[in-house]
């Protein structure tokens, strides 16, 4: 081999090892500047229908697309959801109004962000002889410590029933079968699912339709969250807010999911909560209609606030508008 081609094969080889170099230094600031945000959102019950524009926002990798890395971790009856949030163990929880105002009442640094259904889906199941949410006053009301402490009160002041109409709701549907007398509280997508499967003939009357403010299935973070990371609370509102568009869409995506972490979860069911999903039009009626998938607005949160203080379930003067913000919901226009 001659001096020259020595020469040349040696810079080759110098160039090639000082390129590799180079890529191996740039590598980690790249990765550093794509790394996407680790999120553990904490679902308010086992997997179901109600929780498909986030396990759809998994699936279809809309979460990704917003440089996300979202764990859903499932919930449940025992699943403390506000104290595992207040103790830094999930970024977002699933939620509920009358929750957020009592744990400001409370001093908990919680915060509403942004919501999935523009009303509560609890309604009320009874017999084919009741025409409306008003006609109960010579039933037997099913009612569970929760609607003790949330919708009952409201439907007795609007209708005036009482507490010696009210017994306890075991989630058990024999007595509701059995008796024609009683009237219960329900899930579109359960309690109905359930008596529609009995071959019971009922009727569903949705609380929203009569005037109960509350939002449904709503995103909940820290005050220090919004302080602090901003940016990420608004990538993680919309991607959800796109996920619940994409969902009724095609749920085929998320109920997968959905079915991973329920195993009770039949496709049937989910069939049946997404077609009433649709009906209601929680996701995409009401404001939403207007403004966008998501929005919440300070009217709504009013009325809430008004309700649960004439009712006595929080106290005259809490400042309820640390207990939900705008912000990220009312330029965001994910239009149905």
């Amino acid at each position: 081999m001659d001096k020259r081609t020595f020469m040349r094969r040696t810079l080759r080889a110098a160039g090639a090892l000082l390129g590799a170099a180079a890529l191996q230094l740039a590598a980690p600031a790249s990765a550093s500047a794509h790394a996407e945000d680790k999120v553990t959102l904490l679902s308010n019950w086992y997997a179901q229908a109600e929780h498909g524009g986030f396990y759809q926002a998994v699936a279809t990798g809309i979460y990704k697309k917003y440089g996300m890395d979202v764990t859903i971790k499932m919930g449940g009856p025992q699943v403390n959801n506000m104290q595992i949030l207040v103790a830094g163990q999930a970024d977002f929880s699933m939620g509920y109004d009358f929750t957020v105002m009592k744990g400001v009442e409370q001093g908990l640094p919680l915060v509403t962000v942004g919501t999935s259904f523009q009303s509560d889906l609890q309604g009320m199941m009874t017999h084919d002889d009741v025409s409306s949410l008003g006609g109960l006053k010579n039933k037997t009301i099913l009612v569970a410590g929760s609607g003790q402490a949330s919708w009952w009160p409201w439907l007795k002041s609007k209708y005036g029933y009482s507490d010696a109409q009210s017994k306890a709701y075991t989630f058990n549907l024999q007595p509701f079968f059995a008796d024609p007398n009683i009237a219960q509280q329900a899930y579109p997508s359960s309690e109905l699912f359930q008596a529609d499967k009995a071959g019971m003939k009922s009727k569903f009357f949705l609380f929203a339709r009569d005037g109960y403010p509350p939002y449904g299935t709503t995103i909940i973070t820290l005050q220090k969250t919004v302080a602090a990371k901003p940016d990420l609370v608004q990538r993680f509102v919309k991607a959800t807010a796109e996920g619940w568009k994409s969902y009724l869409q095609d749920p085929a995506p998320a109920n997968a999911l959905i079915k991973q972490d329920n195993k009770n979860m039949s496709d049937e069911q989910l069939a049946y909560a997404v077609a009433k999903l649709k009906e209601l039009q929680v996701v995409t009626g009401g404001d939403a209609a207007k403004y966008g998938i998501g929005v919440m607005t300070d009217e709504r949160w009013k009325q809430t606030y008004d309700v649960m203080v004439a009712t006595g379930l929080l106290k005259a003067g809490t400042d309820y508008r640390k207990a939900y913000t705008t912000q990220f919901v009312k330029d965001m226009k994910v239009m149905p």
